[in-house]
């Protein structure tokens, strides 16, 4: 009967109190909610459920620019002004220090400890003004480039600058990402970031005061005692569009630099100025808005192949126009010439959602946004691009999700058609499921997810940390002319060729 249990030792039954079952009642209801709410699938386990994600760099932006304060932040040590040779080396000794007791205090470090980063506060012309400048222009302009892009579109794709600084100088408690920290000591960090926004000013400036300011921000950098102690290999330096910067990045050639490939023809790069064991590759933002899980089990992909942009551009771009003869007027297959407009987008999104395949061949450089809207489209790519190099390419596998076609199979008359269909089934469907998981690594956000591009930035950078270390210290104490001394013009130049797998 409830309410009432045996006692062994009389015989009888006696009343059980009605609070004791109370409370056992309540423990138990509250051990299931936390069984079943644990083992819930969640997407972000350690997100803020108060926080709203931002996609949109104009959102995003606008949320930015009205809560930050311009005032320096309190404890920072950004130096302004030249600095001595003495200034550099107190820092060298200072970091020295910390850097050893690191050592000795943390098991892992350097390879599994959060990395340190410091954040220059440079002078709002370099930062907050070209922002602004950004924000005030956006709507009222539909600037073009000499090949017809939107310049303010153009920005967005190239605005990894504005996603990785937002979230470096967030609030500690609004930050998700716990692989890297602000600190505000420079003696203190593993890596300097500089927050200036070249893409910004090389297309909204006039272009002689672009120069000078370019100017301005080279000698402000090379002032500071961390890039002297250096000589800025440890300093990120955000160039992604392959014009930015071009005046005077030549002088920061040591620096890591965040780019969107490498062109191995000389036309945007000099010989020594890139190389993935320095550099860094980051994915374009996305022109297209991501297509979810409900949005991918709804799209009927009826296409085989398709293909939306500018089917006219130099350098190794210029496969696109002989592709296009190639593949006109194929059942199954849409090529169409297009930019990065709002109407641009609707298309492209519309057609990628379609499509079973898109064409991703190299554009002015060998890299091209167009992989990367297909990649958050759910549309296995194929690239065509014999010179290309991947972002966050020691941590994903692009075979998984993506097909490589060399330039000389590609324009055989239809091969293309052929290998396509070729596919099995099977294989599309496998792709399929993987882009659906990768695609996450591809889109930019504030706050910065986990697993999302500023994430995997980050992961990358953990692993060139030691060898930055390396190549500081051997120039710090190498003989100036000898042979030891160690130089970007050494490298080989960046070339993809077959391996002997292939």
């Amino acid at each position: 009967m409830a309410g009432r249990h045996y006692s062994a030792a009389s015989g009888t039954f006696k009343p059980r109190s009605p609070v004791l079952l109370f409370l056992l009642a309540f423990l138990a209801l509250t051990l299931l909610f936390y069984i079943f709410s644990s083992s819930s699938p969640s997407r972000y386990s350690s997100r803020n459920p108060n926080s709203e994600i931002d996609y949109s760099f104009v959102a995003s932006l606008e949320k930015f620019l009205t809560k930050s304060p311009l005032s320096p932040t309190a404890g920072d040590d950004t130096v302004s002004g030249t600095t001595s040779v003495e200034d550099a080396k107190n820092l060298d000794e200072s970091a020295w220090k910390n850097e050893n007791q690191r050592l000795y205090d943390e098991p892992f470090y350097p390879a599994f400890s959060p990395l340190k980063v410091y954040v220059y506060e440079m002078p709002s012309k370099f930062t907050y003004d070209l922002l602004w400048l950004f924000h005030n222009t956006y709507r009222e302009t539909s600037n073009l480039t000499s090949n017809g892009s939107p310049v303010h579109r153009l920005i967005e794709q190239h605005s990894i600058d504005y996603w990785l600084w937002a979230d470096l100088i967030a609030a500690e408690s609004e930050r998700l990402l716990k692989n890297v920290v602000r600190v505000h000591k420079q003696e203190e960090a593993d890596l300097f970031y500089i927050p200036f926004f070249t893409t910004i000013s090389f297309f909204l400036m006039e272009k002689q005061q672009c120069k000078a300011l370019y100017r301005e921000a080279l000698k402000w950098v090379m002032d500071q005692p961390a890039w002297n102690r250096s000589e800025g290999r440890d300093h990120i330096l955000p160039v992604h569009h392959p014009w930015s910067f071009k005046s005077v990045r030549k002088f920061m050639k040591k620096a890591i630099w965040l780019l969107p490939d490498m062109d191995s023809t000389g036309n945007w790069y000099k010989p020594g100025q890139v190389y993935l064991e320095k550099d860094l590759i980051l994915p374009y933002v996305a022109n297209v808005d991501l297509c979810d899980a409900k949005c991918l089990s709804a799209s009927k992909r009826s296409m085989l192949l398709f293909f939306r942009g500018r089917l006219k551009r130099n350098a190794g771009g210029k496969i696109r126009s002989k592709l296009v003869e190639e593949l006109h007027g194929t059942d199954g297959v849409l090529i169409e010439e297009g930019t990065a407009g709002e109407g641009g987008k609707a298309a492209a999104q519309s057609g990628m959602r379609k499509s079973i395949f898109c064409l991703s061949p190299a554009g002015d450089t060998p890299s091209s946004a167009r992989l990367f809207d297909a990649i958050v489209s759910g549309c296995i790519p194929i690239i065509v691009s014999d010179e290309l190099e991947l972002p966050f390419e020691g941590i994903l596998d692009y075979r998984k999700i993506a097909l490589f076609v060399s330039s000389s199979d590609a324009l055989q008359p239809g091969w293309l058609l052929s290998f396509l269909k070729s596919v099995s089934a099977a294989q599309i469907k496998d792709m399929q499921v993987n882009l659906a998981k990768y695609a996450r690594h591809f889109v930019y956000s504030h706050p910065a997810q986990p697993l999302g591009p500023e994430d995997l930035v980050w992961r990358m950078m953990a692993g060139k940390l030691v060898n930055i270390k390396l190549h500081t210290r051997r120039s710090q104490r190498a003989v100036k002319g000898s042979r030891s001394v160690c130089t970007c013009e050494c490298r080989h130049p960046n070339v993809t060729s077959p391996g002997p797998l292939s």
